[in-house]
């Protein structure tokens, strides 16, 4: 924070500080799994006052929810990295005990990589609303919302998606090789 005295306080309380409140409130509306708000809004100020060092910023309020929002979304990259590493880890920990069952771990990746080939078969719409609904868990409203589209679109193509998943994984039990054919 800026010493009181100084133009860079004055411009502070009078271009950034009245944004607070609807900036938090947006922030847990778009965000709602960021871990700390208030660690989000400080930074994005701090990043902001020095951006304003450099130079001039032509619309503060603008350019204060668009670095909020690259902050937030960077923290979400990154707890999915950390959500993958960690997965990573703990499955070749299972792998390389020598107690565990081996077959049974085999068996485990073999289903964990047919599952991600038949994700990945879905049209880009069905896959985008199926991962955030079925694996981060996400409701219907924050799906439309996060992809903007109606929470009827979501609906429909999750269903589409889950349709197409199970005919999928029936072709599979068929015997056939290519669930494509």
């Amino acid at each position: 924070m800026p010493p009181p005295d100084s133009e860079d306080y004055r411009w502070f309380a009078e271009q950034l500080q009245p944004h607070e409140a609807m900036l938090r409130a947006w922030l847990k509306a778009q965000f709602h799994a960021a871990a700390d708000i208030d660690d989000l809004v400080q930074e994005a100020y701090v990043r902001v006052l020095r951006a304003r060092a450099t130079g001039p910023i032509t619309s503060p309020k603008a350019f204060l929810f668009a670095t909020a929002r690259n902050l937030a979304l960077m923290q979400l990259r990154h707890r999915a990295v950390e959500r993958t590493d960690s997965l990573a880890e703990s499955d070749c920990s299972r792998i390389l005990d020598e107690g565990s069952d081996v077959s049974g771990a085999v068996a485990h990746a073999e289903e964990l990589q047919l599952l991600t080939q038949a994700i990945q078969s879905l049209p880009t719409r069905c896959r985008q609303i199926l991962t955030l609904r079925k694996i981060y868990g996400m409701s219907q409203k924050d799906v439309a919302a996060r992809l903007g589209i109606s929470e009827h679109t979501v609906e429909a193509q999750g269903t589409i998606g889950l349709r197409k998943l199970a005919a999928y994984f029936e072709q599979i039990e068929r015997g056939s090789r290519s669930p494509r054919e």
